[in-house]
């Protein structure tokens, strides 16, 4: 897992980010609903999992991101969504 700040993207615009995970091959964990539009728009992407902010509570949203990568390999993730 890399954060944001640890990836020198705090305050880049979503592209960036994007660009970031598809570099990286990183799946990006977000309550930014802009990337779901990303993912509407068919912007590749290496994976989006989306959580509405203030919905779940911290736990929930641990066992949500360890139930999506032991369930599902890399490649699974490529332009999908998953929600918690």
């Amino acid at each position: 897992m890399t954060t944001a700040e640890e990836a020198s993207l705090l305050g880049a615009v979503d592209s960036q980010h994007i660009a970031f995970g598809l570099n990286q091959g990183r799946v990006i964990y977000t309550s930014d609903s802009d990337f779901l539009r990303i993912h509407d728009a068919d912007i590749e992407h290496h994976g989006i999992v989306y959580c509405h902010q203030q919905k779940q509570s911290i736990g929930k949203i641990i066992r949500g991101l360890e139930l999506i990568w032991e369930a599902l390999e890399s490649d699974e993730m490529r332009n999908e969504v998953e929600y918690i």
